[in-house]
Protein backbone atom coordinates (compact mmCIF):
# COMPACT_ATOMS: atom_id res chain seq x y z
CA UNK A 1 0.00 0.00 0.00
CA UNK A 2 1.39 3.40 -0.87
CA UNK A 3 2.00 5.92 1.91
CA UNK A 4 -0.90 8.08 0.72
CA UNK A 5 -3.32 5.14 0.53
CA UNK A 6 -2.24 3.86 3.93
CA UNK A 7 -2.78 7.30 5.46
CA UNK A 8 -6.26 7.48 3.91
CA UNK A 9 -7.22 4.02 5.18
CA UNK A 10 -5.77 4.73 8.64
CA UNK A 11 -7.63 8.04 9.01
CA UNK A 12 -10.95 6.49 8.01
CA UNK A 13 -10.44 3.55 10.37
CA UNK A 14 -9.94 6.06 13.21
CA UNK A 15 -13.36 7.51 12.41
CA UNK A 16 -14.86 4.00 12.28
CA UNK A 17 -13.45 3.25 15.74
CA UNK A 18 -14.49 6.52 17.43
CA UNK A 19 -17.97 6.61 15.87
CA UNK A 20 -18.50 2.95 16.80
CA UNK A 21 -17.81 3.81 20.44
CA UNK A 22 -20.24 6.76 20.38
CA UNK A 23 -22.99 4.69 18.73
CA UNK A 24 -22.57 1.98 21.35
CA UNK A 25 -23.46 4.49 24.09
CA UNK A 26 -26.41 5.79 22.07
CA UNK A 27 -27.83 2.28 21.56
CA UNK A 28 -27.27 1.26 25.18
CA UNK A 29 -29.17 4.38 26.23
CA UNK A 30 -31.96 3.26 23.90
CA UNK A 31 -31.99 -0.18 25.56
CA UNK A 32 -32.13 1.17 29.13
CA UNK A 33 -35.01 3.44 28.15
CA UNK A 34 -37.03 0.79 26.31
CA UNK A 35 -35.87 -2.54 27.85
CA UNK A 36 -36.09 -3.97 24.32
CA UNK A 37 -33.97 -7.08 23.77
CA UNK A 38 -33.97 -6.34 20.04
CA UNK A 39 -32.33 -2.98 20.70
CA UNK A 40 -29.94 -4.75 23.07
CA UNK A 41 -28.84 -6.97 20.15
CA UNK A 42 -28.01 -3.84 18.17
CA UNK A 43 -26.04 -2.45 21.10
CA UNK A 44 -24.14 -5.68 21.74
CA UNK A 45 -23.10 -5.86 18.11
CA UNK A 46 -21.67 -2.38 18.57
CA UNK A 47 -19.34 -3.78 21.22
CA UNK A 48 -17.86 -6.00 18.53
CA UNK A 49 -17.68 -2.94 16.28
CA UNK A 50 -15.70 -1.03 18.90
CA UNK A 51 -13.23 -3.78 19.78
CA UNK A 52 -12.71 -4.86 16.17
CA UNK A 53 -12.45 -1.23 15.04
CA UNK A 54 -9.55 -0.45 17.33
CA UNK A 55 -7.89 -3.78 16.51
CA UNK A 56 -8.19 -2.99 12.80
CA UNK A 57 -6.70 0.44 13.46
CA UNK A 58 -3.65 -1.16 15.03
CA UNK A 59 -3.39 -3.72 12.22
CA UNK A 60 -3.39 -0.94 9.60
CA UNK A 61 -0.58 0.74 11.50
CA UNK A 62 1.44 -2.50 11.50
CA UNK A 63 0.67 -3.21 7.83
CA UNK A 64 2.07 0.20 6.88
CA UNK A 65 5.47 -0.59 8.36
CA UNK A 66 8.22 -1.37 5.82
CA UNK A 67 9.56 -4.89 5.58
CA UNK A 68 12.52 -5.70 7.78
CA UNK A 69 14.89 -8.55 8.57
CA UNK A 70 12.31 -10.33 10.73
CA UNK A 71 9.47 -9.75 8.25
CA UNK A 72 10.99 -9.94 4.73
CA UNK A 73 7.56 -9.95 3.10
CA UNK A 74 6.29 -7.01 5.14
CA UNK A 75 3.57 -6.91 7.80
CA UNK A 76 0.47 -7.08 5.58
CA UNK A 77 -0.70 -10.48 6.85
CA UNK A 78 -1.76 -8.85 10.11
CA UNK A 79 -4.81 -7.52 8.24
CA UNK A 80 -6.05 -11.10 7.77
CA UNK A 81 -5.64 -11.70 11.49
CA UNK A 82 -7.52 -8.49 12.24
CA UNK A 83 -10.39 -9.54 9.97
CA UNK A 84 -10.46 -13.00 11.61
CA UNK A 85 -10.68 -11.44 15.08
CA UNK A 86 -13.52 -9.21 13.91
CA UNK A 87 -15.34 -12.22 12.46
CA UNK A 88 -14.96 -14.16 15.71
CA UNK A 89 -16.26 -11.21 17.76
CA UNK A 90 -19.26 -10.82 15.46
CA UNK A 91 -20.00 -14.55 15.68
CA UNK A 92 -19.78 -14.58 19.48
CA UNK A 93 -22.10 -11.61 19.73
CA UNK A 94 -24.54 -13.41 17.41
CA UNK A 95 -24.54 -16.53 19.61
CA UNK A 96 -24.99 -14.47 22.78
CA UNK A 97 -27.83 -12.46 21.25
CA UNK A 98 -29.51 -15.67 20.08
CA UNK A 99 -29.32 -17.12 23.61
CA UNK A 100 -30.73 -13.98 25.21
CA UNK A 101 -33.49 -13.71 22.61
CA UNK A 102 -34.70 -17.28 23.12
CA UNK A 103 -34.68 -16.75 26.91
CA UNK A 104 -36.68 -13.55 26.50
CA UNK A 105 -39.08 -15.27 24.09
CA UNK A 106 -39.92 -17.78 26.82
CA UNK A 107 -40.60 -14.93 29.25
CA UNK A 108 -41.85 -11.99 27.15
CA UNK A 109 -41.95 -8.52 28.68
CA UNK A 110 -43.57 -5.26 27.64
CA UNK A 111 -41.33 -2.82 25.76
CA UNK A 112 -41.36 0.77 27.03
CA UNK A 113 -40.90 4.14 25.27
CA UNK A 114 -40.47 2.62 21.80
CA UNK A 115 -40.24 6.05 20.18
CA UNK A 116 -36.89 6.79 21.86
CA UNK A 117 -35.63 3.37 20.88
CA UNK A 118 -36.59 3.97 17.26
CA UNK A 119 -34.67 7.27 17.32
CA UNK A 120 -31.52 5.62 18.74
CA UNK A 121 -31.58 2.83 16.15
CA UNK A 122 -32.27 5.27 13.31
CA UNK A 123 -29.24 7.41 14.23
CA UNK A 124 -27.05 4.30 14.32
CA UNK A 125 -28.37 3.08 10.96
CA UNK A 126 -27.67 6.37 9.14
CA UNK A 127 -24.16 6.75 10.55
CA UNK A 128 -23.22 3.09 9.99
CA UNK A 129 -24.50 3.17 6.43
CA UNK A 130 -22.52 6.27 5.50
CA UNK A 131 -19.24 5.20 7.10
CA UNK A 132 -19.64 1.56 6.03
CA UNK A 133 -19.99 2.40 2.34
CA UNK A 134 -17.04 4.79 2.58
CA UNK A 135 -14.89 2.17 4.33
CA UNK A 136 -15.63 -0.49 1.69
CA UNK A 137 -14.88 1.92 -1.18
CA UNK A 138 -11.53 3.01 0.27
CA UNK A 139 -10.72 -0.52 1.46
CA UNK A 140 -11.12 -1.89 -2.06
CA UNK A 141 -9.19 0.97 -3.68
CA UNK A 142 -6.28 0.47 -1.25
CA UNK A 143 -6.69 -3.34 -1.14
CA UNK A 144 -7.04 -3.19 2.66
CA UNK A 145 -8.84 -6.29 3.92
CA UNK A 146 -9.07 -4.88 7.45
CA UNK A 147 -10.84 -1.69 6.33
CA UNK A 148 -13.08 -3.60 3.93
CA UNK A 149 -14.06 -6.01 6.71
CA UNK A 150 -14.91 -3.06 8.97
CA UNK A 151 -17.09 -1.60 6.23
CA UNK A 152 -18.93 -4.88 5.67
CA UNK A 153 -19.47 -5.18 9.40
CA UNK A 154 -20.99 -1.70 9.53
CA UNK A 155 -23.25 -2.47 6.56
CA UNK A 156 -24.45 -5.68 8.22
CA UNK A 157 -25.26 -3.50 11.24
CA UNK A 158 -27.16 -1.15 8.91
CA UNK A 159 -29.26 -3.97 7.44
CA UNK A 160 -30.04 -5.27 10.92
CA UNK A 161 -31.02 -1.78 12.03
CA UNK A 162 -33.38 -1.34 9.05
CA UNK A 163 -35.13 -4.59 9.93
CA UNK A 164 -35.18 -3.58 13.57
CA UNK A 165 -36.77 -0.22 12.72
CA UNK A 166 -39.52 -2.00 10.80
CA UNK A 167 -40.08 -4.36 13.72
CA UNK A 168 -40.10 -1.56 16.30
CA UNK A 169 -42.58 0.31 14.13
CA UNK A 170 -44.88 -2.72 14.20
CA UNK A 171 -44.46 -3.06 17.95
CA UNK A 172 -45.39 0.58 18.35
CA UNK A 173 -48.81 -0.16 16.88
CA UNK A 174 -49.65 -3.82 17.62
CA UNK A 175 -48.11 -4.19 21.14
CA UNK A 176 -47.12 -7.86 20.79
CA UNK A 177 -44.51 -8.61 23.51
CA UNK A 178 -43.10 -11.69 21.73
CA UNK A 179 -42.32 -9.71 18.55
CA UNK A 180 -39.33 -8.06 20.25
CA UNK A 181 -37.65 -11.43 20.88
CA UNK A 182 -38.58 -12.80 17.46
CA UNK A 183 -36.88 -9.84 15.79
CA UNK A 184 -33.78 -10.33 17.93
CA UNK A 185 -33.55 -14.01 16.90
CA UNK A 186 -33.69 -13.07 13.21
CA UNK A 187 -30.98 -10.43 13.60
CA UNK A 188 -28.83 -12.82 15.62
CA UNK A 189 -28.88 -15.21 12.66
CA UNK A 190 -27.85 -12.41 10.26
CA UNK A 191 -25.02 -11.33 12.58
CA UNK A 192 -23.78 -14.91 12.96
CA UNK A 193 -23.77 -15.44 9.18
CA UNK A 194 -21.79 -12.21 8.66
CA UNK A 195 -19.20 -13.23 11.24
CA UNK A 196 -18.68 -16.68 9.76
CA UNK A 197 -18.31 -15.20 6.26
CA UNK A 198 -15.61 -12.76 7.43
CA UNK A 199 -13.76 -15.57 9.20
CA UNK A 200 -13.87 -17.66 6.02
CA UNK A 201 -12.39 -14.83 3.91
CA UNK A 202 -9.62 -14.08 6.42
CA UNK A 203 -8.63 -17.75 6.79
CA UNK A 204 -8.47 -18.01 2.99
CA UNK A 205 -6.01 -15.10 2.99
CA UNK A 206 -3.88 -16.59 5.78
CA UNK A 207 -3.77 -19.90 3.89
CA UNK A 208 -2.79 -18.11 0.64
CA UNK A 209 -5.89 -19.36 -1.14
CA UNK A 210 -5.96 -18.37 -4.80
CA UNK A 211 -7.91 -15.22 -5.55
CA UNK A 212 -9.58 -16.61 -8.68
CA UNK A 213 -10.94 -13.26 -9.84
CA UNK A 214 -7.52 -11.62 -9.55
CA UNK A 215 -5.86 -14.54 -11.35
CA UNK A 216 -8.36 -14.43 -14.21
CA UNK A 217 -7.80 -10.69 -14.60
CA UNK A 218 -4.02 -11.12 -14.72
CA UNK A 219 -4.43 -13.85 -17.35
CA UNK A 220 -6.66 -11.56 -19.40
CA UNK A 221 -4.16 -8.68 -19.20
CA UNK A 222 -1.32 -10.97 -20.32
CA UNK A 223 -3.31 -12.28 -23.28
CA UNK A 224 -4.33 -8.80 -24.39
CA UNK A 225 -0.80 -7.36 -24.15
CA UNK A 226 1.30 -10.40 -24.98
CA UNK A 227 4.63 -9.85 -26.71
CA UNK A 228 5.77 -12.19 -29.49
CA UNK A 229 8.82 -13.28 -27.50
CA UNK A 230 6.71 -14.54 -24.60
CA UNK A 231 6.45 -18.14 -25.76
CA UNK A 232 4.72 -19.12 -22.55
CA UNK A 233 4.16 -18.14 -18.94
CA UNK A 234 3.87 -20.95 -16.40
CA UNK A 235 4.14 -21.77 -12.69
CA UNK A 236 2.46 -18.45 -11.88
CA UNK A 237 1.47 -17.93 -8.24
CA UNK A 238 -0.12 -14.89 -6.64
CA UNK A 239 0.16 -14.38 -2.87
CA UNK A 240 -1.48 -11.48 -1.07
CA UNK A 241 0.13 -9.88 1.98
CA UNK A 242 -2.45 -7.33 3.08
CA UNK A 243 -2.53 -4.73 0.33
CA UNK A 244 0.63 -6.03 -1.38
CA UNK A 245 0.86 -8.75 -4.02
CA UNK A 246 3.76 -11.12 -4.54
CA UNK A 247 3.79 -12.81 -7.95
CA UNK A 248 6.12 -15.66 -8.92
CA UNK A 249 6.24 -17.09 -12.43
CA UNK A 250 8.39 -18.61 -15.17
CA UNK A 251 8.69 -16.92 -18.57
CA UNK A 252 9.85 -18.92 -21.59
CA UNK A 253 11.91 -16.87 -24.06
CA UNK A 254 13.87 -17.73 -27.24
CA UNK A 255 16.98 -19.70 -26.25
CA UNK A 256 19.35 -17.34 -28.06
CA UNK A 257 18.33 -14.22 -26.09
CA UNK A 258 21.23 -12.71 -24.13
CA UNK A 259 20.85 -11.27 -20.61
CA UNK A 260 20.07 -7.82 -21.94
CA UNK A 261 17.30 -9.14 -24.20
CA UNK A 262 15.81 -11.25 -21.41
CA UNK A 263 15.93 -8.35 -18.96
CA UNK A 264 14.10 -6.14 -21.45
CA UNK A 265 11.25 -8.65 -21.68
CA UNK A 266 11.06 -9.00 -17.89
CA UNK A 267 10.85 -5.20 -17.57
CA UNK A 268 7.97 -5.12 -20.07
CA UNK A 269 6.20 -7.86 -18.12
CA UNK A 270 6.77 -6.03 -14.83
CA UNK A 271 5.42 -2.73 -16.16
CA UNK A 272 2.33 -4.50 -17.48
CA UNK A 273 1.56 -6.05 -14.08
CA UNK A 274 2.29 -2.78 -12.24
CA UNK A 275 -0.05 -0.85 -14.53
CA UNK A 276 -2.89 -3.21 -13.66
CA UNK A 277 -2.22 -3.83 -9.95
CA UNK A 278 -0.65 -0.49 -9.06
CA UNK A 279 2.74 -0.01 -7.44
CA UNK A 280 2.01 -2.68 -4.81
CA UNK A 281 3.51 -5.71 -6.53
CA UNK A 282 6.72 -7.65 -5.99
CA UNK A 283 7.42 -9.77 -9.07
CA UNK A 284 9.88 -12.65 -8.97
CA UNK A 285 10.46 -14.11 -12.42
CA UNK A 286 12.52 -17.07 -13.60
CA UNK A 287 13.35 -17.19 -17.33
CA UNK A 288 13.36 -20.49 -19.25
CA UNK A 289 14.80 -21.13 -22.70
CA UNK A 290 12.61 -22.57 -25.43
CA UNK A 291 12.84 -26.16 -26.67
CA UNK A 292 12.59 -27.39 -30.28
CA UNK A 293 8.94 -28.38 -29.80
CA UNK A 294 8.24 -24.80 -28.66
CA UNK A 295 8.49 -23.78 -32.34
CA UNK A 296 4.99 -25.21 -32.86
CA UNK A 297 3.46 -22.59 -30.55
CA UNK A 298 5.99 -19.76 -31.02
CA UNK A 299 4.56 -16.74 -32.88
CA UNK A 300 7.89 -15.03 -33.61
CA UNK A 301 7.98 -14.36 -37.38
CA UNK A 302 11.64 -13.48 -37.67
CA UNK A 303 13.11 -16.46 -35.82
CA UNK A 304 16.16 -17.66 -37.83
CA UNK A 305 16.65 -20.89 -35.86
CA UNK A 306 13.12 -22.27 -36.11
CA UNK A 307 13.15 -26.06 -36.36
CA UNK A 308 9.43 -26.83 -36.56
CA UNK A 309 6.64 -24.98 -38.32
CA UNK A 310 4.24 -22.88 -36.30
CA UNK A 311 0.91 -24.67 -35.77
CA UNK A 312 -1.22 -23.03 -33.09
CA UNK A 313 -0.97 -20.16 -30.67
CA UNK A 314 -1.39 -20.96 -26.97
CA UNK A 315 -3.89 -18.76 -25.18
CA UNK A 316 -2.99 -18.33 -21.54
CA UNK A 317 -5.56 -19.73 -19.12
CA UNK A 318 -5.74 -19.96 -15.35
CA UNK A 319 -4.86 -23.65 -15.74
CA UNK A 320 -1.89 -23.67 -18.13
CA UNK A 321 -0.38 -20.58 -16.54
CA UNK A 322 -0.44 -22.33 -13.14
CA UNK A 323 1.11 -25.68 -14.12
CA UNK A 324 4.88 -25.95 -13.58
CA UNK A 325 5.91 -26.99 -17.09
CA UNK A 326 6.56 -25.34 -20.43
CA UNK A 327 3.59 -25.19 -22.76
CA UNK A 328 3.35 -27.42 -25.80
CA UNK A 329 1.02 -27.98 -28.72
CA UNK A 330 -1.47 -29.80 -26.46
CA UNK A 331 -2.04 -26.54 -24.57
CA UNK A 332 -2.97 -24.67 -27.76
CA UNK A 333 -6.54 -23.96 -28.81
Amino acid sequence: MSLENNKKAFQLQKWVSVVGLLLFFVKMAGYFITKSVAILTDALESIANVIAGFFSLYSLYLASQPRDKEHPYGHGKVEFISAAVEGVLISFSGVFILFESVKRLMHPAEVESIGWGILAVFIGAVVNGFIGLRAIAIGKSTRSLALTASGKHLLSDLYSSIGLLIGLGLMYFVKWPWLDSALAIIFAGIILYTGIKIIRESVAGIMDETDQELLENIVRILNENRRDAWIDVHNLRVIRYGSRLHIDCHLTLPWYYNLKDAHREIDKFNVLIDDYCGSKVELFMHTDYCLPQSCQICILDNCKVRQLAFEKRVTFTSHNIFVNRKHNIKDAE
